[in-house]
Formats: structure tokens, sequence, C-alpha cells
């Protein structure tokens, strides 16, 4: 009988999946921040994936395509590594108090509703400075900001708006994030108890397949959430310094009246092909820093 190897102890156990998390997310920001800056302008209303897209290029150069990428890599350092991290904890945690069975689905969920919304608070500063680079474009000149990094957007909106402005949105986006992460996290560890030990599938496609289902639950659970959170961070007050939402359920209620539920999916296709990429690569580098990390000897 083969010796029982030691628990790891010390400080890197406890941040592993932290830094693994955050570092997967923001590779995979590198690769998809085009697509998702043509989600927004879709949202925005500019039009189709193929007139934004030709505009983009038309009107303001492929780097365009990358406006916000700052914002977006200190939203993964932020958000993702919050949400990652402790999504990974707590289901640990709860294998061991289930006796090292596999958690039921639910349990999974009630971890990936939790790790949204508490990496959702990490992450909403960063998520606001996004936002609002990648419709600054979108504004007539006299509106726009000209924020020219993440930092400098965030220190913009202290000074202007004052501290509390950076957790503007706060509400809706910490819902949006619940919903995504409930289906991302819960449905990729099911997936992949499903792949592996009932199909008896390979590593690749297991990652792959559970990675895909994972991807699509994301989106779907997700998307009315992050219309609706996009609507209430690029708001601005007219002339008489009025807003146009008072709140996310306001602006929910206004936009099903004026287009009913499905306005609420606009830009579906783009943004599922969006966050289904993005959730795939995410699993495929957190898989990949796990192996480094396993022929390191970490």
């Amino acid at each position: 009988m083969g010796e029982e190897k030691p628990k790891p102890t010390g400080v890197w156990p406890t941040i592993k999946p932290f830094v693994n998390g955050g570092s997967s997310g923001m590779l995979a920001t590198c690769v998809i921040q085009p697509i998702d800056m043509i989600k927004v302008r879709i949202q925005l209303g500019q039009g189709s994936t193929a007139e934004v897209t030709k505009n983009m290029l038309k009107n303001e150069g492929i780097g365009a395509f990358y406006k916000g990428l700052s914002a977006g890599l200190l939203r993964q350092a932020t958000y993702t590594t919050a949400r990652l991290g402790t999504f990974r904890i707590l289901t640990n945690k709860a294998t061991e108090a289930n006796d090292g069975k596999p958690l039921p689905l639910y349990q999974k969920a009630l971890c990936g509703l939790t790790a949204g919304a508490i990496g959702a608070c990490f992450g909403s500063p960063a998520d606001l400075a996004l936002i609002r680079m990648q419709a600054d474009a979108t504004l007539p000149a006299a509106q726009r900001r000209n924020y020219t990094n993440a930092f400098h957007a965030l220190y913009r909106i202290i000074a202007d708006e004052g501290v509390l402005a950076l957790w503007k949105g706060a509400g809706p986006t910490v819902v949006r994030a619940m919903a995504l992460n409930m289906g991302m996290l819960a449905s990729y560890d099911q997936s992949v108890e499903f792949f592996r030990d009932s199909l008896g599938l390979g590593e690749a496609s297991t990652i792959i397949g559970a990675s895909s289902v994972s991807g699509f639950f994301a989106a779907a659970c997700s998307l009315p959430f992050d219309y609706v959170k996009t609507q209430i961070q690029k708001m601005q007050p007219d002339a008489t310094g009025k807003y146009p939402y008072t709140g996310s359920l306001d602006c929910a209620m206004k936009t099903v009246k004026s287009g009913g539920p499905l306005k609420l999916y606009t830009g579906f296709p783009v943004y599922c092909v969006r966050i289904a990429p993005h959730v795939m690569m995410t699993w495929i580098f957190l898989n990949q820093l796990q192996k480094l990390e396993k022929s390191v000897g970490l």
C-alpha cells in the first residue's frame, strides 16, 4: 500500500486558486477583447456585427478593437482572481464536509453564486472603467471622457464623482456576476464529472466539452443582467440633470416595455461567441497552469 502524500503547507496552497484564476482570466481576455468590444457597440445600438466591425475599422482603425484592454486586464486581475479562487476554496471545503464525495449540482450552484458576488464586489470599479472606455467613442465629442487607460479612468472617476462612484451600477454588476458564475462554474464542474466519469472521455475532450457547456450556460444566464448593467453604467444625465433610468429594475422594465423581453437578449449571438471562447480559454489556460505547477513541483 503506497504512502499517503503529505498535505501541502504554507501560503502557496491557499493563494494558488486565486493566482491561477486571475492569470487564466487575463490570458483569455487578451485574446477575446476585440469580440467584447463589438458586443458593447451592438448593445449601444450601433448596428449588426458586420456593420459595427466595418465602421470601427473604417473610422477608428484596428486599435479600436483593443480600446479598454488595460481596464479589461485590471478587471480580470480583480474579478476573476476573486471569483475563481473563492469558488475553488468553497467547493474544496464543501467536498471535505461531504466526505470527499462529488457535490450535488445545487451546492455547486450556491458556491458559484457566492463566488460571483464576491468577485463582482472586487471587480466593479475596473468593470465601470472598461464599459466607459469602450463606450466613449460612441459619444459626441463634447461628451467624451477621453480616458487614456484604466488607472486614469479610475483617477478621473474618483476626482470628478467621488470614491463611491467606482461602484456605480454595482448592484446589477453583482447580480449579473452571480447569474454568470452560477451558470459557468457549476455547469463546468458538473460537466467534467459527466464527460470524464460517465462517458469516459479523455482529458482534452473533457475540458473542451465541459468548457463549451459552461460557456453556453454562462451566456444564457447572464445576458439580460449584462444588458441592464451596460445601460446603467454608460447613461449620462440630460440637460436638466435627470438620468434616463432610476435603477436597474427601472431600466429592465422600460426596456421590456419598449422592445419586449427579447430586447434584453440584444447581441446574444455575439455575446455567446464572446463568452463561450473566453470561458473555454479560461479553463484551458487554468488547466495548463495547473500542469505547469505539477511539472515544477509546486
